[in-house]
């Protein structure tokens, strides 16, 4: 090799690259690095610049391999130029050396930009529906040469560069092309592969050099404690649910049988030294156990990176990567897979309510409040000590509304439950007077979280009719679950917190004391149709001391059981869809933490197995009994029979639906044992007992009916029935024709 060019008079440094040039460039702070590296036009020339840091010697060749230039060392950090002979504008490669070796590299300014003008008018707009598959690290062939584009939006920062374990974390190495129309940085990386580890070194509006970024649109990251993200490729994933989605997408949800169990997965089961299961391992386990208890859908807390294992997930740094404690995100996408083929649906704890701050996420990610507010008192939230997403800015409602519909599509999901939604609702939420700032109508509705939530419900539901969105939302906005053209904000599915609220605290009483607070049990009727509800039994009434559900009933053990079984035959029996907290079908006697799995060897023990067995027949008897399911939303599927013996705490309605058999649930909430009770019944004839939560099998005192009651009108025209009620118990009765 030769320090002076092949062709042309030799050039002085300050002819191929101004002096300024080189020391932007070695400084990482040149405005637009595009502009001088790489391959340009020099009258009827083309000139070659790069910047190889510990190269002596530099050649550029074709990437056939055809050396069209020897290019001249400008500065010893390793900035080269010179002039090469091609006829046109190309990716060329670099063969550099010094005396260690020699290697190659292929220019990647010497591509042009990927993301087009379409591309920036949607971004501009907030329309773009394909973020997902335009920003973040994305494997692709450009020009012909196989690497990674990286894009990310930091529109007030001076300069952005890809860092990785490809280029030593040096900033100076690859600044990326700015887009001044959308504020989204972007460049082409030739030869990078799947698996490298990367992060976004951004300069920030004063010159400050900030804390290293993970990328917003990762689509899988380093294991804690660990976070940078990770180049990964499009998930390969062969689906075999054309059947199950296809169910759905035409199936009115709200009258279908819906039994969800919501699972933590890093503390459902575990390895016997503590590990967590990968997700192939919780296929094996998970799947199987949810179709044998006859649950119709897995619901995970947060599986979006999360930095720190006590947040269980709702604190996330990721939320387009499947976290790596379970493995690769191509392993999430086989359990969704496994799950459909036995008809099984998994919906997915999302959290656009709130974002942590930690130095790698998204807090004042170009140095300035980009994501959250500026204004703390929109910006902050005061409960969790988190930021709060800019509802009011395109960009961050393009970023969330792309992400519901990532999951959805990428990984075939069949529900989002949307995380405390009331604290998006409110702009007073957890704050006192002058704490916070009214909307332009001088209320504390967030008009612009209303907006978004409507919108990605509408979008979510246009492209993916089968899909479930479910709002977490405790406080009584109207029409939560209402179409956003009825004026409602479009989700499919509310969670009664009011029910687990009020029936909770009527457990948490003495039976003696029960007929005082019989409210606490009928008032959920008088609202129950208002939304479209699921009745959650959910983790967060078994943390923070509250204590699992066994331990909050009254009694000797004996009774806990008894008082747990009925209440679980009075939910299931309730309007409504099912939500069940892992742990507690069998009636786990701790708190549930997410540091250990659950106590399965409790189930050695008859009275927890009992309750195991006593939950999976009544998901059974549920989806089985139309009447119990298909109008759970409807006032006409539901029927007081006996709404006001406050004396013996009993309480008895029917559940019906068009052209099917009604069923009659009665639930004493007494240990005491009534012979002869009458209820009114509908039709006269034989009521089979089709589920009782005292029967032996289940841990009871096997009290009951003989298998069927009969129904005989007396002379006032009123059809009773003398039903035998066991002691803290339900029982159902269905129409024997």
């Amino acid at each position: 090799m030769t320090a002076s060019p092949t062709k042309g008079p030799t050039e002085t440094p300050s002819e191929l690259l101004a002096r300024a040039d080189i020391d932007a460039i070695l400084g990482s702070r040149h405005p637009d690095p595009f502009s001088v590296l790489g391959l340009h036009a020099a009258g009827d020339r083309f000139v070659a610049r790069c910047f190889l840091p510990g190269a002596e010697e530099v050649v550029a060749e074709t990437l056939a391999g055809k050396e069209i230039g020897t290019l001249t060392r400008l500065d010893p950090a390793g900035v080269f130029a010179g002039i090469v002979s091609v006829k046109k504008r190309q990716p060329i490669l670099y063969r550099a050396r010094n005396r260690g070796g020699e290697w190659t590299a292929i220019d990647p300014y010497s591509f042009g930009p990927v993301l087009g003008p379409m591309d920036d008018y949607y971004i501009r707009e907030g329309s773009h529906l394909r973020l997902f598959d335009k920003m973040g690290a994305h494997p692709m062939t450009l020009e012909g040469v196989e690497g990674f584009h990286f894009a990310v939006w930091a529109p007030n920062a001076r300069r952005v560069s890809v860092v990785g374990n490809f280029n030593d974390w040096d900033g100076r190495r690859h600044p990326m092309r700015l887009r001044r129309d959308t504020g989204i940085w972007e460049i082409f990386l030739p030869g990078i592969t799947e698996g490298h580890a990367y992060k976004y070194e951004i300069v920030g509006i004063h010159g400050e050099v900030l804390p290293l970024k993970a990328d917003p649109f990762a689509r899988r990251s380093e294991l804690r404690p660990a976070n940078a993200s990770m180049t990964t490729g499009e998930i390969a994933q062969e689906w075999e649910d054309e059947a199950h989605l296809a169910h759905w997408a035409k199936a009115d949800a709200r009258r279908q049988p819906i039994s969800i169990y919501e699972v933590h997965a890093a503390s459902w089961q575990r390895h016997d030294d503590g590990g967590m299961l990968t997700w192939d391992e919780l296929a094996d386990r998970l799947i199987p156990y949810c179709v044998d208890m006859g649950f119709t859908h897995i619901e995970f807390l947060p599986i979006s990176e999360y930095p720190f294992d006590p947040s269980w997930g709702y604190q996330t740094t990721g939320l387009y990567a499947p976290t790596a404690r379970f493995g690769e995100p191509e392993g999430f996408a086989r359990f969704v897979n496994g799950c459909h083929k036995v008809g099984l649906g998994v919906i997915l704890d999302w959290v656009p309510a709130h974002f942590p701050t930690d130095a790698h996420g998204l807090r004042e990610f170009d140095g300035t409040a980009l994501y959250e507010h500026e204004d703390p008192r929109k910006g902050f939230h005061p409960d969790w000590n988190t930021a709060i997403y800019n509802f009011g800015r395109q960009e961050v409602l393009a970023y969330l509304i792309n992400n519901a519909l990532y999951w959805a599509e990428k990984f075939h999901l069949d529900g989002l439950r949307v995380d405390a939604v009331a604290s998006m609702l409110y702009l007073d939420y957890s704050r006192k007077h002058g704490e916070w700032v009214p909307n332009e109508y001088g209320g504390n509705e967030n008009l612009e979280a209303v907006r978004f939530l409507q919108s990605m419900n509408a979008h979510v539901y246009a492209a993916h009719p089968g899909i479930l969105t479910i709002a977490e939302e405790s406080t009584s906005w109207p029409k939560v679950s209402h179409p956003v053209h009825a004026g409602g904000l479009g989700f499919g599915f509310k969670w009664n917190m009011g029910f687990m609220h009020d029936t909770l605290q009527y457990l948490s009483r003495e039976p003696v004391h029960r007929k005082f607070h019989h409210n606490d049990m009928t008032f959920g009727l008088l609202y129950a149709f208002t939304e479209n509800f699921v009745l959650p039994l959910s983790h967060d009434e078994v943390v923070h001391g509250k204590g699992s559900l066994i331990a909050k009933m009254t009694g000797d053990d004996w009774q806990k059981f008894a008082n747990l079984r009925a209440y679980y035959g009075f939910m299931w029996g309730y309007p409504g869809k099912k939500l069940l907290f892992m742990g507690q079908e069998f009636a786990q006697w701790q708190e549930w933490s997410e540091a250990r799995a659950l106590d399965w060897n409790l189930l050695e023990y008859p009275a927890h197995a009992g309750m195991r067995r006593l939950v999976r027949d009544l998901n059974g008897t549920y989806r089985a009994k139309p009447a119990l399911h298909a109008r759970d939303c409807e006032g006409e599927g539901f029927e007081w029979l006996i709404a006001d013996d406050r004396d013996n705490s009993v309480f008895a309605w029917l559940r019906k639906a068009p052209g099917e058999k009604p069923v009659a649930v009665v639930t004493n909430f007494t240990p005491v044992y009534r012979e002869n009770y009458a209820i009114p019944l509908p039709v006269e004839g034989r009521w089979r007992e089709i589920l009782n939560t005292d029967a032996e099998i289940y841990g009871g005192s096997g009290k009951g009916n003989g298998g069927a009651v009969e129904a005989v009108k007396h002379g006032n025209e009123r059809i009773l029935a003398a039903i035998t009620l066991p002691p803290l118990a339900t029982v159902m009765f269905e129409l024997d024709t």
